[in-house]
């Protein structure tokens, strides 16, 4: 089941707040830059770069997602491995809100996301 409205704008509202305070200076944002998407139950943060051989084109590249589980009441999360499979991220794979989730990731432990 998708998030309700009131559910999705609490995302949306912490979600920016994340981005305003790790997105990078603004004179390289067209070298780099963060984002982020929300699909069903999870969300993705995601890094912008040009393409390396075509610098008008940018590409995408996931580096966390959480998904929440609402028979358990809480929040899973994932970091992309070089195998480009989402795995767990071990020191907390787990939280029980969103702000806990972008606390984590923010705080980047094991340098799992942002290394």
């Amino acid at each position: 089941m998708a998030f309700n409205e009131f559910e999705t704008k609490k995302i949306e509202k912490i979600a920016e707040t994340f981005l305003n305070e790790h997105r990078p200076p603004p004179n390289i944002r067209n070298r780099l830059d963060i984002g982020w998407r929300l699909e069903k139950q999870s969300i993705f943060i995601f890094e912008t770069r040009p393409r390396w051989d075509s610098p008008s084109e940018y590409h995408n590249f996931d580096i966390a997602k959480s998904t929440f589980v609402r028979s358990q009441g809480e929040w899973k999360i994932y970091w992309m491995r070089r195998d480009l499979r989402w795995h767990g991220y071990e020191p907390k794979p787990q939280v029980k809100t969103i702000e806990q989730v972008f606390k984590v990731v923010a705080k980047d432990q094991y340098g799992c996301f942002f290394s």
